[in-house]
């Protein structure tokens, strides 16, 4: 067929004598599909009328009119197709009909002057194992402003983990941050990995750090403070006992039975200063004393107190007439309540030093980020058999106190004792629960603002009136004043 103003086709024309302009032009865009499959087809009816089926079927009918090949007797015909065009390596049908050869990937480019052009970005290959390998060249893609996602969200960031929903593509996730302690390091990871027991998670959870070590320090506010009311007190008690030992033949010491008042400063002495075991670095020395010291020093002072109450009154009852307790007045019967009762303590921290000694230790779960350097007390039960055996020291001595503080007023010590196991005891009631209630370098804390604080009522309840006699009122300190005190007692 012939169209005015142009050639008609001789039919025997060869693609391959044909201008190369033509042949871009037709096989541009969908062109050159179409015109592959045409080709395809005409192949295969080729093959159809070649075939013995179309012979047989003229020596039937006696007549020259090639018979019509119904659709479904082309297709055996189409998975045989074989046959070459342009392109190199020719096309070729599998049994199924799909493309047995080499497949190029071609990216159509929109030219700046409006024209279209493909760029080859990739292949697809069939390997000689029956496998395909696909290969893309993403530097010879020309993407538009934007490159198109092949899924539904974005990647999640290191510090997320992916979670796939029910129901939808394995593609559409959802990013969740990672739990507490836990960190991810890569995009799109399946799971949050742990740190080590030393390290933490830093703000983003990308990675571990590592935790910063903490103790209670004097180089901190909270240590500085604590360390300076502790050398505060010490030098408070040695300035009270330098008074009484100056005034140590007064009436008024000799009243209030010098030696056991001795014994009581000088264990408050110590224990105000076993406060700077606590304070510091922990090392093997100072975890091994800090609580024994503790423990027997101020089992130490609550014994003296509770033998200046019983001394107070057996005094008052060896007043009475033909009372038999004068035969327990003397030092024997407060040395012998000082020693059995220290005894005990000494003993109890003697058999947790042998069975279970404290050692320096280092908590790493306690405190979120930080390594708390702390000395591990061994044994809980005895930590807290010793301080339960004081507590009993103090309750015994408080009841004797508190029974014994309307005797007259030459005896009105145990009013003073009263007041202050009062405080002693409150102090140490509240230790027990901040003490399990805190964490970390507080919990160090805690217990020497106790130790000071208990201390401090001791001293100031028991000595501080002392003191204001002996420095600003020395005219009550006589022998004529206290005398006068008894008879108007009795």
């Amino acid at each position: 067929m012939s169209v005015k103003g142009q050639t008609g086709c001789r039919e025997k024309e060869r693609l391959e004598t044909l201008p190369q302009d033509i042949i871009q032009g037709a096989l541009s865009l969908d062109s050159y599909n179409i015109y592959s499959s045409v080709r395809a087809v005409a192949h295969a009816l080729k093959s159809a009328y070649s075939s013995s089926f179309v012979a047989s079927a003229l020596r039937a009918g006696g007549r020259s009119v090639l018979p019509r090949v119904q659709p479904w007797q082309l297709h055996p015909f189409m998975r045989s197709v074989q046959f070459h065009n342009t392109s190199v390596d020719g096309v070729y049908l599998e049994k199924n009909g799909d493309p047995a050869a080499d497949l190029d990937l071609m990216n159509w480019v929109l030219f700046p002057n409006k024209s279209i052009g493909a760029v080859k970005c990739g292949g697809v290959e069939r390997q000689a194992s029956s496998g395909i390998k696909l290969t893309i060249d993403t530097d010879a893609i020309a993407w538009p402003e934007t490159v198109p996602r092949s899924r539904c969200t974005e990647s999640c960031l290191p510090g997320y983990a992916i979670v796939t929903q029910e129901g939808k593509p394995h593609c559409c996730y959802m990013c969740v941050r990672c739990a507490e302690g836990t960190i991810s390091t890569q995009e799109d990871a399946d799971h949050c990995d742990r740190c080590p027991e030393n390290e933490h998670p830093n703000k983003e959870q990308d990675r571990c750090v590592p935790k910063t070590l903490t103790f209670l320090s004097y180089q901190e506010p909270l240590g500085a403070v604590l360390a300076f009311f502790a050398l505060f007190l010490s030098l408070s008690t040695t300035l009270v006992l330098g008074l009484f030992i100056r005034h140590l033949e007064t009436p008024l010491v000799k009243a209030n039975n010098r030696d056991l008042s001795y014994l009581l400063l000088v264990s408050l002495l110590l224990s105000f200063g076993s406060s700077f075991l606590f304070i510091g670095r922990p090392r093997k020395v100072t975890c091994l004393l800090r609580q024994t010291a503790f423990s027997i020093v101020f089992s130490l002072a609550v014994s003296s107190l509770l033998a200046k109450t019983i001394t107070v009154v057996v005094a008052f009852m060896a007043t009475k007439p033909g009372s038999g307790m004068r035969r327990w007045l003397g030092k024997s019967l407060a040395n012998a309540i000082i020693l059995s009762c220290s005894t005990l303590q000494t003993g109890l921290c003697t058999v947790w030093l042998g069975l279970s000694p404290p050692f320096p230790d280092a908590d790493m779960r306690s405190v979120p980020r930080h390594i708390t350097l702390q000395c591990n007390e061994g044994s809980t039960a005895l930590f807290y058999g010793a301080l339960g055996y004081m507590g009993f020291l103090a309750a015994v001595c408080f009841t004797v106190a508190f029974l014994a503080r309307k005797l007259p007023g030459a005896f009105n010590e145990a009013k003073l004792i009263t007041f202050s196991m009062l405080v002693f005891c409150s102090v140490w009631v509240s230790f027990v629960p901040a003490y399990l209630s805190t964490k970390g370098k507080y919990t160090v804390a805690v217990q020497v603002f106790s130790i000071l604080a208990s201390g401090a009522g001791l001293l100031g309840c028991t000595f501080l009136p002392k003191c204001y006699i002996l420095l600003l009122r020395p005219d009550l300190n006589t022998k004529e004043h206290l005398m006068a005190k008894v008879k108007g007692g009795t």
